[in-house]
């Protein structure tokens, strides 16, 4: 084991839903955690899970408990959106490690709270924008740094669910710009290096009626206008028929490139002779993104041993969350938003 190598220790996961149980499965699999122990708002749910997984699980306050009973190293939070703010703060003060699913939170008051919560405390933070973890992205941040695209002069984002959500989950989702194209928001800014300063949404609420509802949109489009002047879309789905896509497109002045045109992109060439995509498509981001959320946790549990920061700060989450809002503001007004008026 090198000097920077971390010893194994102790990982609390609060969220058993979904997500939680993939990133507990992930978890255990890592040489790092020595042991993990679940966490949920249900007791029940996250007793059956450790059953099945073979491993520990506690309730919320006893992982919180100022004399840590269990020997807590590092928490890891897959729980809904709306505790994830409180939950982070929490972390703060008990100075333990923090990896937290996005968004950072609802709204940018308790967003903003938790930021300086982990900031003012030093703890060492992820929030999980799991495409920075994936290599198309990587190589078109870096193809765009290297001047070899040239001068980007517009782009293009994707994101659709193969299935859309089901009807209980719409509620407390925060909606499709939260639960979906702050994903894009944040691959945008990170990509290009550049700020997005304002935005025009605009959108529908078809298929199931909770989108009505809720105020949410099932399909979105958004044209984006970054700090140099660059302006681009980022289109979001929840029906998306052929499976799960996510791409994004980067045209500049002397070349262009894409993120996520591999043999599994879920659409299909109506030119003649043109047999495309070979392969069955991604059906949803687990099953695209599951290397991704392996990195990501693996750079959670080693980067504060390395002296090196998260991969992506409650800053950043921050600027993500306020995009979205944005975008959320634009689709309601029908207008061009600047997103300094956020």
């Amino acid at each position: 084991m090198s000097s920077t190598e971390p010893a194994p220790g102790t990982v609390a996961l609060i969220g058993v839903g979904r997500i939680g149980e993939m990133h507990a499965a992930l978890l255990l699999a890592h040489p790092l955690v020595e042991r993990l122990v679940l966490a949920g708002s249900t007791p029940e749910r996250a007793e059956a899970l450790a059953g099945r997984l073979g491993c520990d699980w506690a309730t919320v306050e006893a992982i919180f408990d100022e004399t840590n009973p269990l020997g807590i190293d590092a928490v890891a939070i897959a729980t809904s959106t709306a505790t994830h703010a409180d939950l982070l703060i929490r972390c703060a003060e008990a100075g333990l490690p923090v990896f937290c699913e996005k968004p950072i939170g609802l709204d940018l008051d308790e967003a903003r709270a938790a930021q300086r919560a982990l900031e003012d405390a030093g703890v060492p933070h992820h929030i999980g924008f799991q495409r920075r973890f994936d290599a198309g992205y990587s190589a078109a941040r870096d193809l765009l740094a290297s001047g070899e695209l040239g001068e980007l002069r517009r782009f293009h984002a994707v994101t659709g669910d193969h299935v859309p959500p089901t009807p209980d989950y719409i509620p407390d989702s925060g909606g499709i710009f939260l639960d979906a194209g702050v994903h894009d928001f944040d691959i945008i800014r990170w990509v290009t290096g550049r700020e997005v300063v304002e935005v025009y949404t605009t959108g529908s609420a078809r298929g199931m009626k909770e989108f009505a509802e809720h105020d949410d949109l099932s399909d979105a489009v958004t044209i984006l206008t970054l700090d140099d002047g660059t302006v681009g879309t980022a289109h979001v789905s929840r029906y998306n028929g052929q499976g799960h896509e996510v791409r994004l497109d980067l045209m500049g002045t002397d070349g262009s490139a894409n993120v996520g045109l591999d043999a599994k992109v879920p659409f299909r060439s109506t030119e003649p002779g043109v047999d495309f995509p070979p392969d069955e498509p991604w059906y949803d981001f687990i099953e695209r993104f599951r290397p991704c959320y392996e990195r990501e946790l693996d750079h959670f549990l080693r980067h504060p041993a390395q002296g090196l920061p998260g991969a992506c700060s409650a800053a950043d989450a921050v600027e993500a969350l306020r995009i979205a809002l944005t975008c959320r503001r634009s689709s309601l007004e029908r207008r061009a938003v600047r997103v300094a008026e956020l």
